[in-house]
Parts: structure tokens; C-alpha cells; sequence
């Protein structure tokens, strides 16, 4: 098995370090990761997107052209990788702040109000953990207890005091898309 999924955002909002904390759990799962970051000007205010490829086996290339997800926390992220997400695969869309339908129907979408729900749980920033969450449950690449994990091992100290509220938005992100889940089914 190999997956390749983009996170993208404005610079700010965490799409590197739901990418960044997806390769460590990935890693602690012994599975073989790419995580590509884009630094430079747009870190702050403009669109900031990683790659990550994981796998059971070496990865051939870290480059990828139309990914199997796409977790968008914007507007611009959406509009600029919807289309390139590979039919049949995964877009994950922060409805706080994508206020359009996805176009594409051959493609699974999750549209969860990220911000509002991070919000709810103490603090906006964390509005990438409820999206990583959200990826989690939908493609089941890797256990969400398994990136807790990862969370408790490699959040940042600075940052330890929001541990409990970032497990709980990684924990809401995948319930609110197992609840997308289901109701899908049972629409159908």
C-alpha cells in the first residue's frame, strides 16, 4: 500500500504540522513517509501546503501529481487541489471558510466546519488537528489512537498545555466524518 495525501492552508494555520504530525505517527507505525513542506513568504498569510506519502514499502518518490486526499483549510486550497485529487479518492474541506459544493462527484468529500468545532474546543488553531482527525476516519490509512500517540510524543512542550484539547479536536474531527460516513450510507 502507498497513500499521498496534501494539506493546505494559509500560512498560519497549521497545514505543515497536521502533515508533519501525520509523518511521526507514521513513522512510530514503522511505515515508510515522505513529509515535502513549502516554506518561504507564504507561511504567513498566503497558501502553505506539505506532501506526505506513506506506505508499507520504500517510497519510490516523494513528488506527487494527483494524491489519493487532499485536506484543504481554505478557499484558494480548494479551488487549486480539488482538481487534482485522484478519482475516487478523498477531499477534506474546512467548511468554516469553503462556502461552495465540490464539483467533483467521483470524488469522496468531507466538508466539516473545522473552525467553529476547534473553537468550541478552546482555541481555532487547532482547527488542522479536527481535519487530520476528520482524514483519519474517512480513509483509514492509520488508527486515530495511533496519532494521539504521535500527538503526546511530539507536540511541541510550549505547547503541552493544549495536549488534552488537541486530542479532543482529533477525536471530533473523526467522529463528525464517521457521522458524514454513515449518513452517506444510509442515504444511498
Amino acid at each position: 500500500m502507498e497513500y499521498s495525501v496534501i494539506f493546505s492552508g494559509f500560512g498560519g494555520q497549521g497545514a505543515l504540522f497536521a502533515g508533519q504530525l501525520l509523518t511521526y505517527a507514521a513513522v512510530d507505525a514503522n511505515l515508510h513517509v515522505t513529509w515535502i513542506p513549502s516554506y518561504g513568504p507564504e507561511m504567513r498569510g498566503g497558501t502553505a501546503h506539505c506532501t506526505v506519502v506513506l506506505g508499507d514499502v520504500p517510497i519510490g518518490s516523494p513528488i506527487v501529481r494527483n494524491p489519493d486526499a487532499v485536506v484543504s483549510m481554505n478557499l484558494p486550497s480548494t479551488d487549486k487541489y480539488e482538481p487534482l485529487v485522484k478519482s475516487g479518492g478523498t477531499l477534506i474541506a474546512n467548511s468554516s471558510l469553503v462556502h461552495r459544493t465540490i464539483q467533483r462527484p467521483e470524488i469522496h468529500a468531507i466538508l466539516l466546519p473545522a473552525n467553529t468545532m476547534a473553537e468550541k474546543l478552546g482555541d481555532v488553531r487547532m482547527a488542522n488537528v479536527v481535519m487530520l482527525g476528520a482524514l483519519l476516519a474517512t480513509t483509514g490509512w492509520l488508527e486515530v489512537d495511533v496519532v494521539e500517540r504521535a500527538l503526546r510524543d511530539h507536540l511541541p512542550r510550549r505547547h503541552h498545555h493544549l495536549m488534552d484539547a488537541n486530542i479532543a479536536a482529533l477525536h471530533t474531527g473523526a467522529e463528525f466524518a464517521r457521522n458524514e460516513i454513515t449518513t452517506d450510507r444510509i442515504a444511498a
